[in-house]
């Protein structure tokens, strides 16, 4: 197990590009089961939760060469049905390989998936969308078992949640389902957006992929193509954080900015001195940041996955803050931690009372999950002193080797087994 050794007061200087995004890399390599033909997708970043998707995949035969940032995938020799506990506890996404395993197969027995202990963040939703286009399942043994008599046919499915997960699932599934596939109350998640354009390249017929309203006519098969992954906006928008917190100039590159556009408002309400270029995003020093209020909430809201950097951000601003969980009843556990680096936030149920002029001062700290782990690295690059943060495999699954990506830039971070 690895931990990290991060050192106080950091400098930070230059840019830093961003890669491939997780949440849109890892349905975009499920969809690669619907098709026979040759699937390629560059820009893809080297992250644990895409090293454990590859592995998931090539456990039910599909062919995956990768190189780099660019993995060729190709489904034509899959002959199994199985997914694997060992790989499936691992990562929540897991779960997205049982839309496209039921639209092409008609089968599919996958472990109940695991990932960050975040919530309940069940998959009914999912299984209610999945039954709408005909599949039946059960509940065996830790597994889900779903099947499909012959073909599945399209219908109208209104989530009772946006869930982008299931979003994903039931679109992947509805490519070759027989027939119109409407979903109403969709995710709008830019990673949704991604993932119709990819599909759309392979021969599927998708419209609405943005809007909460997604209309899919079924084909019948999915050609080759080579797809780009978009850059990932959370990872972005931790280095945004990061520059604000250490008040330094900074740029972020190769980003779509309109995706992080409430986390820009936000931090322009509390006086952070922000330019939006085309592709990129030019931080510089202020001189007087000011607690806020955040809600979270469903895309084009503030994401869930920005709340506790943002928290840490909280922490060292003039004034109070607040921050109200919407999505996620569990996403919470950071706090402790960030108390033990010197902040002082109190729960009450689903919000967060952040006092601000807090001073960070290095500890031992442990990670809970892979938005709180960043998050205890983005204090400890601003804390007096040394900052340990052990069990940072969760970090892994979601930030390339943070010790070179954003150590290169001038924070001392180092990586030590123990």
């Amino acid at each position: 197990m690895d931990r990290l050794i991060i050192s106080g007061n950091a400098k930070l200087y230059g840019s830093i590009n961003v890669k491939g995004s997780k949440n849109s890399a890892l349905p975009l390599m499920a969809a690669s089961l619907l098709s026979n033909k040759d699937l390629i997708l560059q820009n893809l970043p080297n992250l644990e939760d895409v090293n454990n998707m590859q592995r998931l995949l090539q456990a039910y035969g599909v062919i995956a060469d990768r190189e780099d940032s660019t993995i060729h995938l190709n489904a034509k020799k899959v002959i199994n049905r199985i997914a694997d506990y060992d790989v499936v506890r691992k990562m929540r996404a897991s779960i997205l390989i049982l839309g496209p395993l039921l639209s092409k197969f008609g089968e599919a027995k996958i472990s109940l998936p695991g990932g960050c202990a975040i919530g309940n963040r069940p998959i009914d939703i999912h299984i209610q969308g999945l039954r709408k286009l005909g599949a039946t399942f059960e509940i065996e043994n830790g597994f889900v078992i779903g099947r499909v008599k012959d073909s599945l046919v399209g219908n109208n499915i209104k989530l009772s949640f946006p869930s982008v997960g299931a979003t994903e699932n039931i679109l992947m599934a509805a490519v070759l389902a027989i027939g119109k596939t409407v979903i109403i109350n969709a995710a709008k998640e830019p990673e949704i957006t991604d993932l119709a354009k990819c599909l759309n390249l392979m021969g599927a017929k998708i419209n609405g992929a943005g809007t909460d309203i997604i209309e899919i006519e079924g084909v019948e098969s999915l050609n080759k193509t080579s797809h780009k992954i978009l850059s990932d906006r959370i990872v972005a928008g931790t280095f945004i954080i990061a520059a604000v917190m250490l008040n330094k100039n900074f740029k972020v590159c190769e980003i779509n900015p309109k995706h992080l556009d409430s986390l820009i408002n936000i931090l322009k309400k509390m006086g952070a001195n922000i330019k939006i270029k085309n592709t990129s995003i030019e931080i510089s020093p202020s001189k007087n940041l000011k607690g806020i209020l955040v809600k979270t909430s469903p895309y084009p809201g503030f994401p869930t996955d920005l709340q506790a950097q943002m928290m840490a951000l909280m922490s060292i601003v003039k004034g109070n803050s607040q921050i109200k969980e919407t999505i996620f009843e569990n996403r919470f556990m950071h706090v402790p931690e960030l108390n033990r680096l010197g902040a002082n936030i109190k729960i009450i149920k689903d919000v967060a009372y952040i006092q601000g002029n807090r001073k960070f001062v290095g500890a031992q700290v442990m990670a809970s999950d892979l938005r709180a782990s960043v998050s205890l690295v983005l204090a400890g690059i601003c804390a007096k002193g040394k900052t340990v943060i052990n069990r940072v495999y969760h970090l892994d699954r979601g930030y390339e080797k943070i010790e070179k990506t954003l150590g290169n830039q001038g924070p001392k971070i180092k990586r030590e087994k123990i």
